[in-house]
Order: structure tokens, then sequence, then C-alpha cells
């Protein structure tokens, strides 16, 4: 394993005005996405754009905000302002925020420390970004992967980056804005421990011939020998050097003694992490799958490790997900969407803690690894991929990097987004109405591919294994699917399911999208609306076959219910010892006008002048 870096490889080479300055923004979302999910409530303050949050202690926050479709709160950072005991300050401390609106969020003492320490490993790592900022034009010329030390992390959450697990090492070497490298330390299972699952046609032997290079692969299997063992008589898979130290080498130490796992070493490619920290991308061989690993850490609402029965699922699920694209004419010819098929993984119980079904379910997802196909052996000559979570980020010279693209592309503004929402809409909703099946489409799960001219042409779309639901009904559509994967995943009603264009497409990217828009491309964001709405009546025209099932999700409707993750995890979602990661749909609290319902125009009444004769 790699030694533990220098004490200047750890520092996030912060001073007080980098920790202020992204300081100002975290609050700023902070007090946003609180507002937003109505756990503080901002009051007019005389000047139409001047709020102030009134807190116990005769403590207020003063602010200038714009407000926006979906309840949004558009904060101008340096505006903030704390005002206490008689004296006003300049505001750039979150921590300090929580302290004072604790009683008002109503937050007990554990989740009160554990919000406190999830925010400041964000504001950390937020430093961290600022240090490495660069302007937009460097951003739009970088590849997909070190595209992904510069993301900023789901916008509509607030501690987007906690990682509880790391150390400040871990944070240097293991987070994506550190854009650092590491090895994957492979080991060997024995077969009544671990399963190898794969896409038919993908042998464990064809696998390890591609991600291993021959020399590596008769070093592990000499490896083997010595301990007594046949190679082939194993199941291969790499670990992440965090987890190897952390979890394998001391909670599966007596396989390791007993032989029925032997450490095989560290594979010579480098790697890097994805957004996700857990999927990582092969830096010496691109052309190589991707790899997602269990992480003994907790980032957002969840601990990431791999569930054993959804990743013994995603091979099975991306044969049936691909097969619907390539069978059908419109997925395939005209919307060209890519499904970064996981074709391969290894799932590994623990003996003992298997025989524990009320453990935390961490402790169930110790060990395994999917194997994913990586976007670049999809793209066409002068093609370019970056994720939707691209479109939000602004330069260190404070431009946004999609006015770099729209200008690229010789476009005007509305004609690159008309472009880029033909992209990803049409294939989402084909999956969704046709066959009614929802992926989870956030900034970091769907990539939008460029042509050479840097123009919006289609969308690849990623993580499957535990992301994908279906309706209740058993749809003709779910013939294909395998018993075992059909019966594991999860049924949620259409309602819950159009969530996957509402929430995590509209409020969830979009809310934060169309200001970007507004601001850096002079969009303003009731046109913004109307163009995302057209190629959803688009489809809805193109397919009046599917008018039941598109009423049943009633996605243009006047309102629909608000996600609240925050207020998920602030209530303890996040953070308590729940046996079943997933046991619930996500959190909802209130309900959000839909910017994308239109009216019906009132039938015209009868008038005198409008009165016929009869004749």
């Amino acid at each position: 394993m790699p030694p533990n870096p220098s004490v200047e490889a750890i520092e996030p080479a912060a001073d007080l005005r980098m920790w202020r300055a992204a300081g100002r923004v975290l609050l700023a979302r902070t007090i946003a996405e609180l507002a937003y999910e109505d756990l503080i409530v901002p009051v007019a303050d005389g000047a139409e754009d001047r709020w102030t949050v009134i807190l116990p202690g005769d403590v207020r926050y003063a602010f200038r905000a714009r407000r926006a479709t979906f309840d949004a709160w558009r904060i101008a950072p340096e505006s903030i302002t704390r005002h206490a005991a008689g004296t006003a300050d300049e505001a750039a401390d979150p921590v300090r925020f929580i302290l004072d609106a604790h009683p008002v969020l109503g937050l007990s003492g554990a989740v009160l420390a554990e919000l406190v320490r999830d925010l400041t490993a964000t504001h950390v790592a937020d430093v961290r970004l600022l240090a490495n900022a660069r302007p937009a034009k460097e951003l739009a010329d970088l590849s997909h992967e070190d595209l992904e030390a510069h993301q900023t992390g789901h916008p509509c959450l607030i501690l987007n980056k906690g990682r509880l697990g790391f150390s400040a090492a871990d944070a240097a070497r293991y987070t994506p804005e550190a854009a650092g490298e590491l090895q994957l330390i492979w080991f060997a299972v024995a077969p009544e421990l671990a399963r190898y699952t794969a896409v038919p046609g993908l042998t464990a032997d064809a696998l390890l011939a591609d991600e291993l290079d021959a020399v590596t692969r008769a070093d592990f299997a000499a490896r083997i020998r010595e301990r007594g063992g046949e190679p082939d008589a194993y199941v291969w898979l790499p670990v992440h050097p965090f987890q190897a130290d952390e979890i394998v080498m001391p909670l599966f130490a007596p396989q390791l003694a007993d032989g029925s796992m032997i450490m095989l070493g560290a594979a010579p490619d480098r790697y890097r992490p994805l957004q996700s920290v857990r999927t990582l991308t092969n830096l010496d061989r691109p052309g190589r799958r991707n790899v997602k690993v269990p992480l003994m850490i907790r980032n957002t609402l969840i601990w990431r490790g791999l569930c054993e029965a959804q990743t013994g699922c995603a091979p099975p699920m991306t044969t049936w997900l691909q097969g619907l694209r390539d069978g059908d004419e419109f997925l395939r010819d005209e919307c060209r969407v890519v499904v970064l098929g996981e074709v391969a993984s290894v799932s590994v119980a623990h003996p003992t803690f298997a025989q524990l079904p009320d453990a935390p379910y961490r402790f169930h997802e110790l060990l395994g690894a999917i194997w994913r196909q990586p976007v670049h052996s999809y793209l066409e000559p002068g093609e370019r991929a970056r994720t939707m979570a691209t479109l939000l980020l602004e330069g260190s010279d404070g431009r946004a990097v999609v006015a770099e693209l729209v200008q690229r592309s010789g476009l005007d503004p509305v004609s690159w987004l008309r472009a880029f929402l033909r992209a990803l809409l049409p294939p989402l909703l084909h999956y969704l109405y046709r066959y009614g099946t929802s992926f989870t489409p956030h900034g970091e799960n769907v990539v939008l591919i460029s042509d050479a001219a840097e123009r919006p042409a289609r969308i690849a779309l990623k993580d499957f294994s535990s992301d994908v639901e279906i309706l209740p009904d058993d749809l003709p559509e779910y013939a294909q699917l395998p018993p075992e994967v059909f019966a594991k995943l999860h049924r949620w009603p259409a309602t819950d399911l159009a969530h996957s264009i509402q929430s995590a497409i509209c409020a969830g990217h979009f809310r934060f999208f169309a200001d970007v828009v507004e601001r850096h491309l002079g969009v303003p964001e009731e046109l913004f609306w109307s163009l995302v709405r057209e190629p959803i009546d688009e489809y809805h025209a193109r397919f009046p076959e599917l008018a039941d099932r598109i009423a049943e999700f009633d996605l243009l409707g006047p309102r629909f219910a608000k996600v609240a993750l925050n207020r998920e995890q602030l209530t303890g979602g996040g953070f308590h010892e729940r046996a079943e990661r997933d046991a619930d749909f996500d959190l909802m609290h209130g309900s959000v006008a839909n910017p994308l319902y239109r009216p019906e125009p009132a039938a015209p009444t009868l008038t005198e002048t409008t009165r016929v004769r009869p004749s």
C-alpha cells in the first residue's frame, strides 16, 4: 500500500481569506436549502431583495436574495451579515449559523454534533476546490476525468462532502477534488464466500484478462499457489486501499488466516475517484472499465458500501436495459442513448455479519466490486463527454462553463439549450413511460456527450445497481427481467417514479441551472422552463398510444411533492443505525409549484357579441 502522505500533502493550502470565501458560499447554500425545505423561514426586511432569518437569543442573519421558481432562494453570499448583541458582522461561518439555528431546527445533541462534523468536512473540501479553481476556458478543455476534480457536489444537499471515516490524509489522497491516484489491492476469495455475476459471455477469466496484464495475473496466481490453493478455484476482486486497511484486514482476519481469502497485492494501474468517491477510473488505460468498490464512509445520506443483492443484480439489469435500448428504434437510432453497462460484479458476504440480519446495513456491504463500461468506449470521433453537473460550474474568472460551451458551439443560447434538452429528456421519458423504469438522473449520473462542434448530441446514463426502480404493476415490459432481479427491485407508484424527472432533474439540477442560464446566457428563467417543456410536449404528441401512462405519471401537473433530503438527514435519517438502506422512498415535505405546468385556456363564454343568431 502507498505510504502516508506528508504533512504538506495533507494541507488544503487554506488561509483565512480562502477559508472565509468558501464559508460564505457554503453558508449561503445552507440558508437557501434550509429555507427551501421550510426548516427556517426568512422574512422580508424592507427593501424588495432584503431578507432576515430571526433566531433565538436575539440573533438574526440578514442578506440579499432573489426568489425564483421552485421556491428557490438566490442568496448573494457576500451580503450575509450576522446581527447579535447590538453588533453586525460579515457572516462566513456556516457552523456558527447552525449553532445559532439549532433550537429552531429542533436538533438533538447527537445529530447536531454529526452535523457540525459533516459541515466542517464539507467546508474543508470546498476550500480545496477553491484553491484549485481554474478559469472557465480551462475547465472546458479538461478531460472527463480531470473535470471530476472540480465538481462541487450535489447542490441541493448542504452536507455534500462530509465523508465520515476519512482522515485528513485519506481526504488528501482519495477524494475527487484532491485529483490524486491510487492502486487497487487485489484479493482472492473462496467461492463459498464470493459470487461472480456478469453479462452473457463475459467469464471471470475474460474479465481478468481485460483488467490485469499477463505478468500481474501470473504473479497473483503464484501467490495463491504459495498458500496451497489453485488460482482458478478462487474469485478475484479489487479492493480500495482504504477499505483493505480499515475493513478487510481486521474484519476478515479469520478468512485471511485459514486461506479462504488471500491478499494478492497491488495491481500496477493507477486509478482516480470520480464524484461518487467509490467509483474509480483507470488513468493508465482509460479503455479499461471503471470500478465501483465499497468504502466504509458515510457521505451525504448513506454509508457507501455495496449491497450484496444489488451488486449481483447489476449485470442482469444491464442486459435488460441495454436490450430495451437495442430493440427500440427511438432509443437506439433517434436518441442514440448510451447505457454504461455494469457488466460484471463480485459480491462477498461476511460469514459472521451475514448471520445478523438486524445489524446496521453497512455491515452487510463490506466487500464487492462492480465493473462499468467507460464512456470513452462509446465516443465517436470528435465527441466530448462531461457530466451534467459540469453545466453548473463557474470558473475562477467568474464565467460559467456553459457560457464557454455555447460560445464554442456557434449556436445562440436558446438553440444550445434546445439541443441539450432534446438530448436529455426524450430517452428518460421513453424509459419511464414505455418501460415503467426510472433512473436517478441527477447531475453526476448523466453524462452529456457533445459533438465535435461542442453541440449537445446525446447522453450516457450510469449507476443502475441500486438506482433503477419500477412500477408496482407487472407490466408486459418487465417480462424479460430475470426473476431474481425482478424480486429485488424497489417498486413505487407512478407519482413517485415521476420524481426521477421532477426532483432529480427539475428540482435537483434545473433549479440551480436556471440561475446560471439567466445570469450567464441571458435567458430568463420563464423562457428556460418553456424550453424544458418543449421536448416533453413533443414526446407526448409523438406517442399518443402512451396517453394513459403519461396521465398516470402526471409530470406536468400544477404541483408535486417536495423531496426534502436535508430535512431527512437532519432529522436523523442520514445518521441512525438502520438495518435497511432504502426502507422508504425519499422524505417528502410539502409541495412546490411545477414550473412546467400550463393551465388549460378557459373555454370562451357566450356573450351578446359572440352569440350567433339562428338563420
